[in-house]
């Protein structure tokens, strides 16, 4: 069975990432996607990137060294708030402190839009995911989601700055959504099934469904 590394040991990424990449089969086996806890890998890359893109190579050629014949994914994502020059974007992770909690974050960037009327609001969500073959080859993919700030955190089916993330076209934060409706629009579903996609071009890689690339290739 061909294992795929996803270096993260965020456990709601990883479960996105099985959602998305069900059905996935290479060389008549279905691929088996693993945490880098689940596959005994250690470490993290210092992400020194000065963009998604960068640090998402990064962390995935962090990982390969020590991943024997798997597939690596790893990924790099933020929010871009546009009231506040782009803040915390590559930082995003890290915004004040790695220990901070999110609830803490997300409060103190509401603060800091205190009094910013809706239509100055506008964020979005990026995500860029390397994915690194066996023999060393590279692919790259980025996607984003357009939305606004909301006044205050709703829902809890996401993490990090999903309660605070609007969806215009839905009236509800990614932290409202369910699953299903989380996958199929957000930067990293989009850039996941984008990543899929390359992948089934490769001979022995297959599987079913339409997939949705994403909105700018690398």
């Amino acid at each position: 069975m061909q294992k795929i590394i996803f270096a993260t040991g965020n456990e709601g990424k990883v479960r996105e990432v099985r959602e998305i990449l069900d059905g996935l089969t290479i060389n008549g086996e279905p691929a088996l996607v693993l945490s880098m806890k689940e596959a005994g890998i250690g470490g993290e890359a210092e992400e020194t990137g000065k963009s998604f893109v960068e640090n998402a190579i990064l962390k995935a050629r962090a990982v390969a060294g020590a991943a024997g014949d798997a597939i690596v994914m790893a990924d790099d994502s933020g929010l871009e708030i546009d009231y506040l020059d782009g803040e915390p974007g590559i930082y995003s992770a890290r915004y004040m402190g790695e220990e901070t909690s999110y609830r803490e974050k997300n409060r103190n960037l509401i603060e800091r839009l205190a009094g910013v009327p809706e239509e100055k609001r506008t964020a979005r969500f990026v995500c860029a995911i390397a994915c690194i073959l066996p023999g060393g080859s590279l692919i790259t993919e980025q996607a984003a989601i357009e939305g606004r700030i909301g006044y205050q955190e709703r829902g809890e089916n996401g993490f990090g700055y999903d309660p605070i993330f609007m969806v215009p076209s839905y009236g509800r934060s990614t932290a409202e959504l369910s699953p299903e409706e989380k996958n199929r629009i957000s930067h990293r579903g989009k850039t996941l099934r984008a990543i899929r996609k390359r992948l089934e071009e490769i001979p022995g890689f297959t599987g079913g469904g339409e997939k949705q690339g994403a909105e700018r290739r690398i």
